[in-house]
């Protein structure tokens, strides 16, 4: 019979998974497929290493075989060449059980060939899907809980530090990590904190590549922190470290963008705040205001912004003063509307706005 599960198990692109929203999607499917052909590479040289051996084998085989035919002692060469022999079948079974375990991809999807028939392992049990409001119940616990250690892996600066801190907090391995230190960077930039903005960005950068690397292999994420660490360490490896460094240089990149977003909303919502009776900004109104009557303001003299009126151009005073009132930094006296039915812009007949008076500077 053809055994037809190897078709379950297809992995037929690198960029058909969903990927965390704080990763450049292009780079990230760049390095899944570097990985899978990095992979690929390591099973070829693993063939190529048995396929050599065996060679070897079977010439010191030949050769013993002309020794015996010569009627030299060759008991210890036969014995040496028979545990040669079973360390080569048991590496010949490892290889071919790991061939068929390893899910098909576009690049070997069309080899002829069928493999013969296995009993598939047990499927894993689906891990059920969280809500928005779980997932971000569950990374509020887990900050809450684990604040102080995060931060101390953050601010590392050694791979071999990163690896030991994590070898030490294996629970730190996981996607709430990532999360984290994404917001802690944004907060920096928020608070133009960019130099420790910068290095904390790379930690979420190693913590996100480590994850990477587990999902690649199908391994808990706490199996890779030696192999990771060890891996992006070594000078050899430059293309690796190019990969990473690219994506580091845009995730900052991104967090500098979502800062000024942030404060943008911020200003936005305070200025929406602020707003007078009349649609207008009283910190835009006061900061526009002649020098004369801004000081009047700032100095909350009301004597001294009569006496400021009053010698002033009338149309320009009325302009004024009438922004003033738009913008809640004057209010018109409520006893000489009722009596006039409208609003006089005059100081005379008007109190200051109690928070745009007091507050603003």
């Amino acid at each position: 019979m053809v055994d037809y599960s190897k078709w379950k198990n297809i992995e037929v692109s690198d960029d058909e998974d969903d990927t965390h929203p704080n990763i450049d999607t292009a780079s990230l499917f760049r390095w899944r497929h570097q990985a899978r052909v990095e992979r690929m590479q390591e099973a070829e040289r693993e063939k190529q290493d048995i396929d050599t051996r065996i060679k070897i084998h079977e010439k010191k085989k030949a050769d013993i075989g002309d020794k015996k035919k010569k009627g030299e002692d060759v008991i210890d060469l036969e014995e040496a060449l028979v545990k040669e022999e079973k360390e080569i079948t048991k590496l010949k079974h490892e290889y071919e059980k790991k061939q068929r375990t390893t899910p098909w991809n576009v690049d070997t999807i069309g080899q002829d060939g069928f493999s013969k028939t296995i009993i598939n392992n047990p499927p894993k049990s689906v891990k059920k899907e969280l809500t928005e409001e779980e997932k971000a119940k569950n990374l509020r616990e887990f900050m809450d809980k684990n604040e102080k250690i995060l931060k101390e892996f953050g601010i590392l600066r050694k791979y071999e530090d990163s690896k030991r801190f994590l070898m030490d907090h294996p629970e730190l391995a996981c996607e709430d990590t990532a999360n984290f230190l994404v917001i802690w960077c944004v907060e920096l930039a928020v608070m133009d904190k960019n130099e420790l903005m910068n290095h904390v960005s790379h930690q979420a950068i190693a913590i996100q590549f480590l994850l990477e690397l587990a999902k690649q292999l199908d391994v808990d994420p706490r199996s890779c922190i030696s192999s990771f660490f060890t891996k992006i360490a070594q000078g050899g490896n430059t293309e690796y470290k190019e990969t990473f460094e690219a994506e580091l240089s845009l995730f900052r990149e991104r967090i500098k963008n979502r800062a000024a977003e942030k404060i943008a909303e911020v200003e936005k919502e305070e200025r929406e705040q602020r707003l007078g009776p009349g649609g207008l900004d009283p910190l835009e109104v006061l900061n526009t205001l002649p020098e004369e009557l801004r000081t009047c303001f700032q100095t909350q003299d009301i004597p001294l912004l009569k006496e400021t009126i009053r010698t002033m151009d009338e149309e320009e005073a009325k302009y004024h003063m009438k922004r003033c009132v738009d913008s809640g930094l004057w209010v018109p006296d409520a006893k000489s509307q009722a009596a006039d039915g409208d609003a006089d812009q005059n100081p005379e007949n008007e109190e200051p706005g109690q928070d745009s008076v007091e507050n603003q500077d």
